[in-house]
């Protein structure tokens, strides 16, 4: 009996091992690919707010990482990628949060861009997760509506901060019918992401470069086949 209880655990220790390599030789065999792909999101999502024509570095892999509760909506840093030509500052992607969604936290990338220290001009906006209502929230997405491209091309500074709201407080920008709460939110986000930009510039590009160091998507250059410029804005 012993011999036979002492027989069947080495066969199942044995079993798991083997199911522990296999399981490790999967992962460490597809996680090239899984970068490989996470990156790739990335730099289309980055595309989508910054045209890609525009910088000549590789910006996801280029960032700072910044905390303000003020102006990006958390005590947790938030990562903002940074767009340069000829090692010139060009613009940036700014990874922030409306706090006050709907149903709760939304979080979106605002690409900005300034000549002067008094204004800045939204490049795009797009979301990255919430999980505000379907069929009226929601709509914040491109792929149910196009209102968040409203964003494009839009200034801010001190002096039209005003505009910066939604027509039923007395700003530019629409409301959804039957769903306020949500564009309010975002519209309040994408302001102090331009806001975060104009008072941070300067820190922004002189930060210690917090992505993490990799191989280009193309060894040696930017692959321009690799690059989304659909919904890039110009």
């Amino acid at each position: 009996m012993k011999k036979s209880m002492a027989r069947n655990g080495l066969i199942l220790a044995a079993f798991a091992i083997a199911t522990t390599g296999l399981i490790a030789l999967a992962y460490y065999g597809t996680k090239e690919q899984i970068n490989l792909q996470q990156q790739q999101k990335l730099l289309s999502i980055l595309n989508e707010v910054i045209t890609d024509s525009s910088y000549d570095n590789d910006i996801q892999f280029d960032c700072a990482s910044i905390a303000s509760v003020e102006l990006l909506g958390s005590e947790q840093p938030q990562k903002i990628y940074r767009a340069t030509k000829s090692q010139q500052p060009v613009s940036a992607a700014i990874e922030t949060i409306a706090p006050n969604g709907y149903n709760g936290k939304i979080h979106l990338v605002v690409g900005v861009e300034s000549h002067s220290e008094q204004e800045a001009k939204i490049l795009g906006v797009r979301i990255l997760e919430h999980k505000e209502t379907p069929g009226l929230g929601d709509k914040i997405e491109l792929r149910i509506s196009d209102w968040i491209e409203s964003f494009a091309q839009q200034k801010y500074s001190k002096a039209l901060a005003e505009n910066w709201a939604v027509k039923k407080d007395g700003g530019q920008f629409d409301q959804f019918t039957g769903a306020t709460i949500t564009p309010r939110a975002v519209v309040k986000a994408v302001k102090k992401g331009a806001q975060f930009y104009l008072e941070n510039k300067e820190h922004i590009f002189n930060a210690v470069n917090a992505c993490k160091v990799a191989e280009p998507l193309v060894s040696g250059e930017r692959h321009s086949s690799e690059r989304n410029s659909s919904g890039a804005n110009p």
